[in-house]
């Protein structure tokens, strides 16, 4: 059997949800996998690690670490330590007094910030595998190394680099940030911010302008048969790989095949913008780029004309495929995108 070499671009429960997925798909293909992870996280456990140990946010690479652990038992309860979350100290002691250890959980995003039981408890809301991969990387002195070591303790199934080895911070350009000013265009600074912004996003930026990107990626990248971008959130999780050059120019010259897998719903960065248009802002932050495939779900699509016309603008075509959860929830099944994936990987030129 051939073997194949993916290489899936993104952050966050999208790269995720794409590196499960392609899990899936080993039972069929021999696949190579790496996965190519953002740097811009200043949200929750990450962005506290980041602005008090400085260094790469560790937690879109946690995520893919455990999308990518292996199946035996010590190595899933392993990949279930990296996932837990501290709840604040005084949580729990509440919740020992009521006579359970069920603790609450905290998300990324939660309780770090709004809850002063948390602001008072070091370790409340961060996540062991974060903790974990920030000693690595402190230890070891190379991200690339701690993520081999930590991949290791996981028996991973592929391989997790960052896009750069240097943090960088998303900005966009707003439109409507403030509802009494929906003409106004504003500055949003940080990743999180970005994500969470109730405007329209007309334009985006890393700072700095152009890091240097990890040369294992660019090796990975020139290597490979397949080049995989989304699902995730699109400003903040699958643009900015085209926004470092040095990636750009490795994706573009690369003569490996190119799939994008389309989200399910508009996430809040995302609002305004339909199907077609995110296929529309690839094009526009990367020109050059062409597509060979569009992955999509029929029922998240609707009409499929203003999708094909926008895939065939890339070079690329459009596949239908069910590939949501049934519970009706915009979420991807690993399963069934796994399914789909087979027979795209696995066609010949």
């Amino acid at each position: 059997m051939t073997t194949r070499r993916v290489v899936a671009f993104g952050g966050g429960h999208g790269l995720s949800a794409s590196l499960r997925a392609l899990r899936h798909c080993a039972a069929e293909l021999d696949l190579d996998i790496t996965a190519v992870v953002t740097v811009g996280d200043d949200g929750g456990s990450s962005g506290r690690l980041r602005a008090e140990r400085g260094g790469l946010p560790p937690g879109d690479l946690r995520q893919a670490l455990v999308a990518l652990s292996g199946d035996h038992p010590a190595t899933r309860r392993s990949a279930g330590l990296f996932q837990h979350r501290f709840a604040a100290a005084q949580a729990v002691r509440v919740l020992e007094d009521a006579g359970t250890d069920a603790a609450p959980a905290a998300g990324d995003a939660a309780g770090a910030d709004a809850d002063p039981a948390f602001r008072a408890d070091g370790l409340a809301g961060h996540a062991v595998g974060n903790l974990v991969l920030c000693g690595l990387m402190e230890l070891l002195g190379d991200p690339v190394a701690a993520l081999e070591h930590a991949g290791a303790m996981l028996g991973a199934v592929g391989r997790v680099l960052p896009m750069s080895r240097q943090p960088v911070d998303i900005e966009a350009r707003v439109r409507g940030v403030h509802p009494d000013a929906p003409d106004e265009v504003r500055t949003v600074r940080g990743q999180h911010q970005v994500a969470v912004t109730t405007g329209r996003v007309e334009s985006l930026r890393l700072t700095p302008a152009a890091p240097a990107a990890c040369a294992e990626a660019l090796a990975a990248i020139g290597a490979a048969d397949w080049l995989i971008f989304g699902p995730g959130s699109w400003y903040t999780s699958v643009l900015p790989h085209l926004l470092v050059p040095q990636l750009a120019d490795a994706i573009v010259s690369s003569s490996a095949r190119r799939l994008v897998t389309l989200n399910l719903a508009a996430e809040k960065e995302t609002l305004g913008l339909s199907v077609a248009d995110h296929l529309a802002a690839l094009h526009w932050y990367l020109p050059e780029l062409k597509v060979d495939l569009v992955l999509a779900d029929a029922k998240a699509v609707g009409d499929p004309e203003p999708v094909e016309r926008a895939a065939e603008s890339l070079g690329a075509r459009l596949v239908l495929a069910p590939v949501a959860v049934t519970d009706g929830t915009p979420r991807h099944d690993p399963a069934a995108l796994g399914a789909a994936l087979v027979p795209v990987l696995g066609a010949d030129r």
